[in-house]
Parts: structure tokens; sequence; C-alpha cells
């Protein structure tokens, strides 16, 4: 009985895999069948003593290319496979570290998780992973994947929901091999074997690391040199993709982070991403996503600089004047000025980097390519690395090599600017605005501060300012309605740093105005809120030290610009509120309507904001009882200078907790200090009247009711 056509054609491709020396259905241990496994294997595996040709050092080193015509790779594949000598698994050999029996998960697993994984007979060598099909003497090799330096382990892991089998992944150049057992310690005992065989294995080296060190060797004859960059289009600016990236760079299937593709394809698409600035309308956010990419992928930072200076060497090499003419060329020049302003390279890259600035000002020293040169050459000297990246006014900033200005806000001094570079610490800032202050002197000690209405934070003395600027540009962006107001958006301030010392301030400097500024704001902020009668002259002070002598016709700020805000009385939850008969309670929420009510709390917190000096003295209790306090002790103020006032503003505030008191660090976060008030008793008014440094402050007490 003649068979039917589909189960001929079955038993000639079963018959054509079996000459092909391959198991059916099951393909190379590569996972896809196909004979890149076999270059690959021909590339990096050790030839024989007796072999001839070049060495695996040479073969390994060669540059990527396209493939080539089909006959051309039918003859490299058929050279591959005379080449692998097709041999049972080994029996005695020294050269075995570890072999049994595993399963292997079948190409394309994850994607199809009904294929049952296949049981195989595993052998590793100081070469190689070998897979065969038993483990006889006579058994057919099914497999095997060349391990190098760059080869990657990962695992043991179990994954349940699969397989639910501890699997160990081996990473190759092409193709990622996962073995399954369903023994924990087996699988940790192949991953660590596995991980042995890698470590001991030499650095291997891409043909731009060996044009590295020629050229690095020949720097002192620069037509040499230039020979170089002539012979090897790797090294000269290309309009062309990347196929491969230019370190060597291990091999993976996981991503080393979110969003991330493994370290060789990021790669490829970050030369992609420099070849997308030529034609950007807005080349900042591109910049700093680049950039975002090297700081999350530290593996890629080395990689990142070597294509920089790949393009910015020009089409023929050494820079020349087609690089000069071309205005796009110029957005490299800008991206590695931000790179060495934000990343400190490897030695080695360093080294290249160097000679490439210095023969780029020996071509052209009166060209803007040099100036971005110099530029660089003294950001590599000074940079130590950053935690963020540059925000994007910080890169429009270095595009043109210019500073960037921050504004610092100063107690009694209002917004400072001051001009900083990526490099410049808060310590700097600090110091700088001390000394055109005229503060330099000072027995007090003054720091950098990140502000945000009565959030604060002090900044350590290295701490760059850039990095505090990217943050507060970050916050900004994260808010989803941003407020205009001032106290919503984070910003620097120069804060005193350390205990209060009021005594011989003199009153004709900066000092005794920002102090005076400090120590209302803080006690605005309530921490902790002196006593009522302090708080009152204190205000009276205050009132005195801006408008000087009591007058009717004097416009008065709001209360809650003199005075913190009153914390609301606790109540007793075990005190009942006896309720008013039904008529009664509607008739007062006929009279004392809830909005009435919210108004008129409003106005008494106020303060009668708007209402002059006059108005305020003729009402008393109510509401205003704390508004004719204050002003009664300001009254009995009259004749004190506005110096004086403020001298016993700090001489009176420092009695208090809260101020004059040692702080003591208790720990640090993100770079910033956390401070813990030590207070001290705040000292009775009959106190206060015989301190000998507030003797300005004696006509306040008693304040007026």
């Amino acid at each position: 009985m003649p068979l039917p056509g589909g189960l001929w054609w079955l038993l000639c491709c079963r018959r054509g895999f079996t000459l092909l020396h391959r198991d059916y259905g099951d393909g190379e241990l590569s996972g896809d069948g196909d004979e890149d496994e076999d270059e690959e294997t021909f590339e990096l595996r050790t030839p024989s003593p007796a072999g001839g040709g070049r060495g695996p050092l040479d073969v390994t080193l060669t540059q990527p290319v396209r493939s080539g015509p089909i006959s051309d790779r039918l003859q490299s594949w058929e050279e591959t496979r005379s080449l692998i000598p097709e041999k049972g698994p080994l029996e005695d050999d020294t050269d075995v570290v570890v072999k049994g029996w595993l399963y292997r998960e079948p190409r394309g697993g994850g994607a199809r998780p009904w294929l049952p994984p296949r049981r195989a007979w595993f052998v590793l060598t100081r070469d190689s992973l070998d897979q065969f099909s038993s483990s006889g003497k006579g058994a057919r090799r099914l497999g095997s994947l060349v391990l190098t330096s760059l080869c990657s382990v990962i695992g043991p892991e179990r994954r349940p929901k699969e397989t639910g089998l501890w699997s160990v992944t081996v990473s190759g150049r092409k193709h990622s091999i996962r073995l399954c057992s369903p023994r924990q310690a087996e699988a940790e005992r192949w991953g660590v074997a596995l991980r042995e065989v890698i470590a001991s294995k030499a650095p291997l080296e891409t043909p731009t690391q060996l044009l590295l060190r020629d050229i690095q060797e020949s720097c002192g004859d620069p037509e040499a040199v230039a020979l170089i960059y002539h012979r090897n289009p790797i090294l000269r600016h290309t309009s062309g993709a990347l196929y491969a990236p230019l370190l060597p760079l291990p091999y993976g299937v996981s991503a080393p982070g979110p969003g991330y593709a493994p370290l060789r394809e990021e790669a490829v698409r970050l030369f992609l991403a420099l070849q997308a600035l030529e034609g950007a309308r807005r080349p900042g956010p591109l910049m700093q996503g680049v950039l975002q990419t090297c700081r999350d992928l530290p593996a890629l930072r080395d990689e990142l600089f070597l294509q920089l200076a790949k393009q910015t060497s020009g089409p023929a090499g050494p820079p020349g004047l087609p690089a000069t003419e071309d205005p796009a060329a110029l957005r490299y020049w800008q991206l590695l000025t931000c790179m060495s302003c934000t990343f400190r390279p490897g030695r080695d890259v360093r080294g290249h980097l160097l000679g490439h600035l210095e023969r780029t000002e020996q071509a052209l020293p009166d060209s803007e390519l040099a100036e971005y040169a110099r530029f660089i050459r003294k950001a590599l000297g000074r940079t130590r690395g950053r935690e963020l990246v540059p925000s994007l006014a910080e890169i429009y900033a270095l595009s043109r090599r210019q500073e960037l200005l921050c504004t610092v806000h100063c107690p009694g001094a209002g917004a400072c600017p001051v001009a900083i570079d990526s490099h410049t610490t808060a310590a700097e800032v600090a110091r700088e605005l001390v000394g055109r202050l005229g503060l330099a002197r000072s027995r007090h000690a003054f720091a950098l501060y990140e502000q945000r209405g009565t959030q604060e934070r002090a900044l350590a003395g290295g701490t760059l300012v850039a990095d505090v600027l990217t943050r507060f540009e970050n916050l900004a962006a994260e808010e989803a309605e941003p407020e205009d107001s001032s106290d919503s958006r984070w910003r620097l301030c120069l804060r005193l740093h350390g205990p209060l010392h009021p005594e011989g301030l003199s009153p004709d400097g900066h000092e005794l105005p920002f102090l005076f500024e400090q120590a209302h704001a803080l006690l605005l902020r309530g921490r902790p809120p002196p006593p009522d009668d302090a708080l009152r002259a204190l205000a009276a002070l205050r009132l005195q030290s801006l408008h000087l002598d009591f007058s009717p016709r004097v416009p008065l700020p709001r209360l809650d610009h003199l005075l913190p805000p009153r914390a609301p009385p606790r109540e007793d939850p075990t005190r009942s509120i006896p309720r008013p008969p039904p008529s009664a309670a509607l008739l007062a929420g006929a009279i004392w309507s809830p909005g009435l009510a919210k108004r008129r709390a409003e106005r008494a917190r106020r303060g009668g904001a708007g209402r002059t000096a006059g108005s305020l003295a003729r009402e008393g209790g109510g509401g205003t009882g704390t508004a004719a306090a204050v002003l009664g002790g300001w009254k009995r103020l009259r004749g004190m200078g506005r110096a004086e006032a403020m001298a016993a503003y700090l001489a009176l505030a420092a009695q208090c907790p809260g101020f004059g008191a040692a702080r003591s660090l208790v720990g640090a976060l993100h770079r910033s200090y956390a401070w813990a008030w030590e207070p001290r008793p705040c000292p009775s008014p009959d106190r206060v009247r015989q301190s000998p440094s507030t003797v300005s402050a004696m006509a306040m007490w008693p304040p007026a009711s």
C-alpha cells in the first residue's frame, strides 16, 4: 500500500536532519537551529595545536559586518562543521568540570509554556558547555556553547508557573540557554561551576580597544595616528548605524533596569540617539535622556564617551574643516561637554579622550571646537561624579560654555543671584554669600538650606548645588497642579547654622538684620511657641523695628505676619456638651450660620489687616484683644531705635525655647541633616527684667492687657 505524500515528506525531512547530525525538532543548543551558532563556535573555540591559521584572538576581534552572499555563508558553514570534531561525551577527561542529566527548556519556552523541557546529558568543560543525547561513549552531540569572559549566568531561580523547576540561564553572544533541575542543590552546583569557568577566562578585547592602544603607543607621531584613523573607519565619524558596541559588554537576556533592553542593545540605541541629535529641534530633552540612561546603566558611560569621540573625529579622521562647517557637529561636542561635567570616564577611555581633545586644539586652534575641547579638559579634571543628571537649564548653559545662575534667599537681604557651575558645592556658595554680606568675621556659622514653606533641610558642605537644582526641577515636574505662590516651591536659603549669640552685634552691619529676620521666621513657624506674654512682646518689638514709634495712622500688618498661628484647643472627649432645645438650636442656626462663623473667625485671625493702629487701639476685647495688647506694648517703646529694637528682639528670643539652644545632629538623609532642638526653659517676665542683655525690653513688661 503506497504511503501518503505527507508521510513521505516527513520521512525525507527526518532523514535529512539525521544526515546533518541534528536532532529532529530540537535544533542546536543555540535555540534556533541556524548556522549562526556554528559561526560563533568557530570564532570563539580554541583551535587544535595541529591546525594552522589565525589564533583565537584574531578571530574573535573581527568587527561584525553584514551577511554576505548565500554561497559564501554555506561554504563558511561547511568549514565550521569540519572544524568542530564530532565526539561523544568525555569519560575520564580532566578538563570536565561537572556533568549530569538536566532538563533544557525548548526554544521559545517562555512564549510557549505548553512545550515540556527536554532531558539531555550536559558536560561542562573549561571551554564550553556541551549537550549530548545520552551519557554513553558514542552518544551524539546535540550542541555546544563556547564560554568566554563576556558570558553571564543568572540563577538559580524557581519558575513555579512555567515548569516548576529550578533554572539556571547561561547567556552567550547570540543565544541563551536555560538549564532546569528539580533539585535546588543541583541547580546551585551548576550555577557556581558556570560562574567559576567564566571568571577564569581571559578578558576579551574588541578591535576598538586594540586601536586605542595603538593610538596611545603612537601618540608622539602625528602621521602614524592619522594613518590609524585613515585605515580604520570605526574610529571616524559615520552616518551609518552601529551594529555592535565599541567596548566588550557582557551578554545577557535580562534587562539591567526597568524599561531598558540588554546592555549591548542599549549601546546600539545610544548611537542612534546620538545621530538623532543632528536634526533635533529641541536637543535639551534628548541629551537629558541620554545622560539619564548612562546614570541608570554605569556600564554604558565609557561606551558613550567613545561613541562621542568617534562622532567628533570628523569623516576624514582627525578634526578638519568638514567637521567645523557642519552646524550639526556641534551637537556632539555639546553632549560631550555635558558628559564630562557629569561622569568620570575610565582610565583607558580618559587617556584616549584627552589625546583626542589635544589633537583638536592643535588642528583647529582658533575655532569653536577648540574652545569646547579646552572647556571639556578642564571639566574632566574637576568632575567627581553626580547624583543626578544636569537639569535642562544646566544643559543649555553647558551647551554655551557658560555658568548657571541660581537664586539664594537671604534673610534681610532678599534674593541674591549666584553664578555656579557643575562642580560648585553648597559650602562654596555659602562662603561666597557670607563674604558678600559682610559676615566673614561673625562668630555665627551659616549654611545653605533647601526650604519649602515650613519645611527646611540643611545641605551638607560637599553637596553639589547643580544636583539640588535638578531635584527642584524634578519635583516641580511631578506636581500635577503647581501653585504660583513662592511658598509652594523649593528654594535655596542661607540660614544660621548653630546656636544664636545675640551679644555684641554691630548695629551698622548686615548680621543684625539677617539674624533678626531669621529669628522672626522661626517664631512664625512656632517651633516651639514661646509663652503668650513673650509673643506679644516680640510682636511689639517687631512693629517698633519696622515702623519706629507708634502712630494711629500706620497701617498694621496681619497678625499672622507677627505671631504664629494658635494651636487648636484640645477637646475633652469625656465632657459632654449640653444640647440646646430644638427651638433654640433652630434659632441659633438661623442667626449664627456656619458661613458667618467662618467669616468672623477669618477676620479675627487676620487681626484687622488693612486697618490702622488707631482703630484697633480704640477697640478692646473679643478677637482684637491680642492686637490691642501688642499695640499697648508698642506704645511703651517710644524712642527706641530700629537697631535697638532688633537687638532687644534677638535677646528676648534667645531666652525662649528653641532659640539660642544647641543643636545636635540626629541623622542624615539625602545629604540633608535632621536636627533636634535642645530647648531651654523660657524665663519669667521678672527674670527678663533683670537680664542685662534685655535692658531695651524692660519697658515691655508687663504687657498691656
